[in-house]
């Protein structure tokens, strides 16, 4: 029984070493296509701050460009999961939109250098990479929400796309504007717990008063 305990101990360690240094090579990726985009991007600087060798680079990435694919993939990937485990449909409409606003801000605080990568894309590549993340697949829960509520009559008629658009922009501009803003209040730390809330509860207001149909 000993030597089994040992031997099941010894297959499952690997794969917990290759799933931490993929996340390892992952997050220093982000970093560093965030502050230079595709282009910009070195192997060895991503390599070093991970602390990897760029043969392991290779290994688990065959290539700075599939590297930089599977870094916009996974907040994609993230955030679908989460909300594919919630039911919006229980919920009403203005309640759901609120749930989607607050997740949009929550995960945008946690990673705020994520804003930059997307911007980066859109700068050197004009979205040729990000077409291919799918994300399309995240703005279907928003886009039925904003059409259960124009139908059922407790938001005022939208073009549910640019509605979607907008509402995103509220959310998530704040943490592309950070970088600049925080020279302006360098006394705020706009990126606290606090400040954050704050900006979660006025992005709900805002939107909720654009989208709600006025009745005489």
């Amino acid at each position: 029984m000993v030597r089994s305990s040992k031997r099941a101990a010894k297959s499952v360690r690997p794969v917990r070493d290759a799933q931490m240094t993929q996340r390892q090579i992952l997050d220093a990726a982000e970093h560093e296509f965030s502050r230079h985009g595709l282009n910009g991007a070195r192997m060895s600087a991503i390599a070093n701050r991970a602390k990897v060798t760029t043969a392991t680079l290779h290994y688990y990435f065959e290539s700075k460009e599939s590297l930089y694919k599977a870094v916009l993939q996974r907040p994609v990937d993230e955030v679908q999961t989460l909300l594919g485990q919630l039911n919006f449909d229980a919920l009403s409409p203005e309640e759901a939109l609120k749930q989607i606003i607050r997740i949009a801000i929550t995960n945008e605080a946690q990673n705020p250098q994520r804003q930059m990568l997307w911007f980066q894309e859109a700068s050197q590549n004009q979205g040729a990479y990000f077409k291919e993340c799918n994300v399309l697949s995240l703005h279907e829960h928003l886009l039925k929400i904003l059409e259960r509520g124009i139908a059922g009559g407790c938001f005022r008629p939208l073009q549910p796309f640019l509605a979607l658009t907008h509402i995103l922009s509220v959310c998530l501009f704040y943490f592309t504007v950070h970088e600049n803003w925080k020279h302006l209040t360098p006394n705020i730390d706009r990126l606290s717990q606090e400040m954050i809330e704050e900006h979660t509860q006025e992005a709900i207001a805002f939107i909720l008063a654009g989208v709600r149909r006025s009745h005489p």
